[in-house]
């Protein structure tokens, strides 16, 4: 699925330039990419923002309309900077991709099924790695990968190496590393581990006190005279 959004080329550089533009409610970007010099342009900040809010940025291609220009360029968004304390955006990096080219692209990961872990024996599902780096055309970029993790008991876990691609997708990533696993509740875990010191340790009796700590005694329980 492609999504389009508007752009208009944009005169000059500069923090200056870029100022100006957001006051006019317009975001500064470029479009760049194989065979075709760096497109200084600038985005309506409303459309912009509601678009980046409802798509996966990271594997959704994005058509660019240039005003102007008759050609709808096919992009990926390579990055988007925003305002650290106004969650505005301050500048978006579009790459041109063409038909055919492979390009790098991260898949969200989603999991889906109840393990037996976590049904059966109160585990916790851990998800590890919630992006998966690929490479491949654009016609095959994945929209997501579904990972099935109803078969996982207590202390399993799901590696990238566990994953059935389609043919021409190539992961970019250690396939050593773990996606997700069923791990055993924290809580349970400290409770085990004072259970455990305390069975190494001294058992203490009713007072609180270890059976074999000699309770010292205090001048006034003495049967002898004070002086």
């Amino acid at each position: 699925m492609t999504i389009t959004l508007k752009a208009q080329k944009r005169e000059g550089t500069g923090k200056g330039v870029a100022r100006k533009l957001r006051q006019e409610g317009r975001v500064p970007a470029v479009l760049y990419g194989r065979e075709l010099g760096t497109m200084h342009l600038s985005l309506d900040t409303h459309e912009a923002e509601n678009l980046f809010h409802s798509i996966s940025t990271e594997n959704t291609i994005v058509g660019l309309k240039v005003e102007g220009v008759g050609e709808l360029f096919q992009t990926l968004v390579r990055e988007i900077q925003s305002h650290p304390f106004k969650s505005s955006l301050i500048h978006v990096d579009f790459l041109r991709i063409q038909a055919g080219v492979a390009v790098d692209v991260e898949v969200p990961l989603r999991l889906i099924g109840d393990p037996i872990g976590v049904k059966n024996s109160g585990g916790v599902l851990e998800q590890v790695l919630k992006e998966l780096p690929v490479k491949c055309i654009p016609s095959k970029i994945p929209e997501l990968i579904e990972v099935d993790v109803s078969e996982l008991d207590i202390n399993d876990s799901l590696h990238v190496y566990d994953l059935e691609l389609e043919e021409g997708i190539n992961i970019t990533v250690d396939e050593g590393q773990t996606i997700c696993a069923v791990a055993i509740p924290k809580v349970v875990e400290e409770a085990v581990v004072e259970e455990d010191e305390l069975l190494e340790g001294e058992i203490p009796d009713e007072e609180g006190l270890p059976s074999d700590t000699a309770v010292e005694e205090s001048p006034e329980d003495s049967d002898g005279d004070r002086d």
